[in-house]
């Protein structure tokens, strides 16, 4: 709809009937529409108005209201001819957002569909179709994807569009192939799920419209684009058979999980994800306006690079005023422009006030995300006006890549406002494989969760979806960095014409629309496909593997790269993960080991190694994926499932299982540590082994990250100075095993609960090497801290330790790890008397007074399927409701090790989970997240340790 009108403060003020008052100019036809007759607008009124004895007869309240009516208006149009500075509304739109005819290629399937959504979504809200996440729906419904679908309305546009100079029909986001028709006529085509569509359709509109889209599925799409490529293949065609998916999805700009994933299932949606709308408007349109802050180090003040695109439908070019103004910083300034037919873009450069001092964006854990608000106002030639009203950070970001001391090759680490960051974090992937589902609520669930978790990087995984924009705005607001990677993984990609030209359109597009965000602090060619090449996973034949890389070199290093340089110098660019950065640009842009521990990211996975091992992990430079997979809880599997299907060797079990042999892989480095389950209750069995596959993986990831943040300050063997440690992966797509820490719908996991300690500011450490037991203080604070270490050995039999002790007060550096204790562990056990390997655990802790204190951390100094004295304690749980929160107040008969309390499907997350207990008395917070009471927590409560399952 057109903006209203701003008023002038000398506008004259109306007195309305319940005594507000309004100044003329913003009164609106709801202030204007008299009661008799109902008088709603002018046309309401004769063509002229002649005096009243000549009006044509009408009721004599009628006629009342349309003199009142036509005297305003006249007195409205003489106040904006007499105002300085003519305003006139520059553009007008609306959405088409709402429900839309959805029909499949045939016509047997019509239904209504919501837009943004999917076809998948429309038929499931109808009840056409069960959840497409039950059981096996996912095979069930392939159908659903192989068909070609119509989507369909009519609409009418609610302002005269025959008095604006250009009409726009932009789509936010078609997924994926699909010809768009309005009235008849074929506007356009789409073919790439991560670009925004503009069609000019000003002389296809009418007063009543219809538009339809004919999809084609993108399976048969994919299909046809990789037989059409004749010259040679390009690998992989499809993926393994235990992930039930589609091929050759590498030839379809679309997510690329939906085809399936070794974590997800194959779901190629159809549908309008996005909004669209109809834009009209004269003069021009600002298609894009970006924000860069950018420091002088020299001059120590800050500057706002302000890049405004507009599309400019005049024939002749046009001069105008721009006023930029940043009220919280005591900013104004005002700058001539001149705008040229077509498309241009206006850059304008903002002086901040020196006087005023700049808060800076910060990461999570590191200070606060202040922002400012920002007002920029166009003033155009012919009394045209555009403000745009948003919020702007201050914040710098390097990637350091330069020589280290002891060791060959570079570093590889992220400094935020000149402050070297440990990176600390997880891998996000799609949060659903139906976008629609994905609502503001389940995002903020989820990004709250990560940084309660202590982390401030995410990496936004290159197989799935470049995120809303909402997404960014909360990770901007809750201080976590994103590592963004560009929608290309695990595979090789053509580069004829038009896909590259797809690509080009796709990546100005992404970059103009979030380069704003503080948040984002790196860009990433692709996931693993450097990698790919270099290791040659797809067998390609030698003679062939030089055309491969010139490909590779094309996309991602003459277009993708190019392209970020010339777009946003703000930021680094990297051109895949894992890679060895600048070491491999200098190769030609692929690295014949980018898996190089002296150089970039790697990703590191071992299955088979026992993971207690620290020696096994690579002491690299920034390690931005690693895991192990575990199950979910019960409560979520259950919503998906049938009982016959809870048995971890059920046919369920194993088709939700995507990743080969992986159900094995996690029972067999359960075993290396832990007994296995053994109840003769088939149900009972199913949830104690879901249990045991958290314990384990929980408990190797936090050996795995502990070694990477202890790594950060050391060089061994011309290693280290590790300064990133990213998990694969926080969260999941469906109900399934996978890597993630939060469950489909949030509930955390056992290591996300460890999570909260591996990645908090303040860590001890503890490992063993050669026999000796070390303890290193790990510090993501930026003062140094006086600190006292108090070691504890405990007897798995009794709640009271053996023996203890403090040291004397230890300097823990600011940004770093370093050893604070060592005692040979046979000394350590003599020195307690009692204790062998098999009867005793360590804890150990870091306090400085009543001031700070870190998480209480253990090494456990044998398996636990070889401990003595472990008994099976009696843990009681009383719960009291304290306002909106829910204590636990547990009490035990003895030392249990991987306490969990399980609340079923009830939201909400503790505030410890999994921990070792070795004191009689313990309190755990309970956060709901939706309303509960004392009674359906104390029903829903399974409280198990680790010798319960046995």
């Amino acid at each position: 709809m057109r903006p209203a009108l701003k008023c002038a403060p000398d506008f004259p003020l109306v007195k309305k009937k319940n005594n507000s008052e309004k100044r003329l100019c913003d009164l609106g036809s709801a202030d204007l529409r008299g009661r008799a007759g109902r008088i709603s607008s002018v046309s309401d009124c004769p063509a002229t108005s002649p005096p009243a004895a000549r009006m044509p007869r009408m009721l004599p309240g009628r006629q009342a209201s349309c003199q009142r009516l036509l005297m305003l208006q006249m007195l409205l149009q003489m106040l904006l001819a007499a105002a300085p500075g003519e305003s006139r509304p520059q553009s007008a739109d609306f959405s088409l957002a709402s429900s839309w005819l959805v029909q499949s290629q045939n016509g047997s399937v019509a239904l209504p569909g919501q837009v943004p959504g999917c076809v998948h979504s429309a038929l499931f809200q109808h009840g056409l179709i069960q959840d497409p996440y039950y059981r096996f729906n996912d095979l069930n419904y392939s159908w659903v994807s192989l068909d070609n679908w119509i989507y369909s309305k009519k609409f009418r546009i609610p302002f005269d569009f025959r008095k604006w100079q250009k009409v726009n029909l932009i789509f936010e986001g078609v997924d994926t192939v699909a010809e768009i028709l309005l009235n008849n006529i074929t506007i356009g085509k789409t073919d790439n799920m991560f670009h925004r569509y503009t069609f000019d359709v000003t002389e296809e509109v009418r007063d009543t419209n219809t538009i339809v889209l004919r999809f084609q599925s993108a399976v048969s799409y994919a299909a046809q684009q990789s037989k059409a490529h004749t010259g040679y293949q390009i690998p992989p065609e499809c993926p393994e058979p235990v992930q039930k998916g589609f091929c050759h999805v590498n030839f379809i700009r679309k997510e690329q999980c939906s085809f399936s994933w070794d974590w997800g299932p194959s779901f190629p949606t159809q549908g309008i994800w996005k909004d669209v709308r109809i834009v009209a408007y004269d003069i021009c349109q600002v298609d894009y306006l970006t924000f860069t802050p950018i420091y002088g180090n020299n001059a120590r003040e800050w500057n706002l690079k302000i890049e405004a695109y507009f599309d400019v439908v005049s024939s002749k070019p046009f001069g105008g005023q721009v006023t930029v103004s940043i009220p919280g910083l005591q900013t104004h300034q005002m700058y001539n422009i001149e705008l040229h037919p077509g498309k241009s873009m206006i850059p304008l450069l903002l002086n901040i006030n020196k006087s005023i001092t700049v808060e800076t964006w910060w990461p999570n854990g590191h200070g606060n995300q202040t922002g400012y608000n920002l007002t920029v106002h166009f003033k155009l030639e012919g009394g045209y006006h555009i403000e745009k009203l948003t919020k702007v950070y201050f914040r710098t970001v390097e990637l350091i890549e330069a020589p280290i001391a002891g060791s060959s090759g570079l570093s590889f680490y992220f400094k935020i406002n000149g402050l070297p960051i440990f990176i600390k974090g997880s891998n996000w992937i799609p949060a659903d494989s139906f976008q629609d589902r994905v609502t503001v609520d389940s995002l903020r669930l989820l990004l709250q969760s990560a940084v309660d978790a202590n982390m401030n990087t995410l990496r936004v995984w290159g197989g799935g979806v470049y995120a809303q924009d909402e997404f960014y705005e909360i990770c901007d607001e809750l201080g976590l960095m994103i590592w963004q990677d560009f929608m290309f993984a695990c595979a090789l990609y053509p580069t004829d014409q038009a896909f590259m030209d797809s690509v080009r359109a796709e990546v100005v597009h992404q970059i103009r629309r979030l380069k704003s965000h503080p948040s984002i602090i790196i860009w990433s060619g692709n996931n693993e496909n450097e990698a790919a090449l270099a290791d040659n996973w797809f067998s390609v034949p030698s003679s062939k593997l030089e055309l491969y890389i010139t490909d590779y070199v094309t996309l991602y290093v003459k277009n993708i790269r190019e392209i970020v340089l010339a777009e946003d110098q703000s930021r680094p660019f990297v051109t895949s993960s894992p890679t060895n950065g600048a070491e491999s640009m200098a190769e030609g842009g692929v690295s014949q080991k980018p898996y190089d521990p002296h150089f970039g990211d790697v990703h590191f996975y071992d299955y088979a190694s026992d993971c207690w091992n620290w020696k096994v992990f690579p002491k690299a430079r920034f390690v931005s994926e690693y895991g192990f997979q575990s199950w979910p809880s019960f409560s979520t599997l259950e919503k998906v499932s049938f009982p016959e299907d809870w048995s971890y060797n059920s046919s369920f079990s194993l088709h939700r299982q995507h990743h080969r042999d992986g159900n094995t892989e996690m029972l067999e480095q359960a075993a290396i540590h832990f007994k296995l389950p053994q109840n003769p209750d088939p149900l009972v069995m199913f949830k104690d082994t879901l249990y045991l596959t958290q314990v384990m993986q929980a408990q190797c990831i936090k050996t795995e990250t502990e070694f990477y943040r202890r790594s950060q300050s050391e060089i061994v063997d011309g290693k280290g100075h590790t300064m990133g440690a990213l998990y694969w992966q926080l969260n999941d797509i469906w109900q399934a095993p996978s890597w993630a820490s939060l469950e489909y719908g949030g509930k955390w996991k056992m290591l996300h609960y460890f999570a909260q300690h591996f990645f908090s500011p303040l860590l001890p450490v503890g490992f063993e090497d050669d026999g000796v037991f070390y303890i290193y203080g790990v510090s993501d604070l930026h003062m140094d801290y006086k600190m006292t270490l108090t070691v504890r050995v405990h007897l798995w039999s009794s709640l009271q330790p053996v023996c203890s002790r403090s040291t004397e007060p230890l300097v823990v550096k600011a940004g770093q790890a370093a050893p604070l204790y060592k005692e040979p562990v046979a000394e350590l056990l003599q020195r307690c008397g009692q204790c062998t390997r098999q009867s005793c655990v360590i804890t150990f802790a870091l306090t400085a007074g009543g001031e700070l204190s870190s998480p209480t951390n253990y090494h456990f100094l044998s398996s636990l399927k070889d401990a003595v004295g472990l008994e099976k304690a009696k843990i009681t749980a009383k719960i009291v409701q304290q306002e909106n929160i829910y204590r636990f107040e547990l009490e035990t008969t003895a030392v249990a090790p991987f306490v969990w309390l399980d609340v079923g499907s009830i939201p909400g997350r503790f505030s410890d989970n999994g921990f070792l207990l070795t004191e009689k008395k313990k309190t755990i917070l309970f956060y709901p997240w939706e309303s509960t009471s004392i009674t359906e927590l104390e029903r829903s409560l399974r409280l198990i340790s680790l010798a319960d399952i046995y």
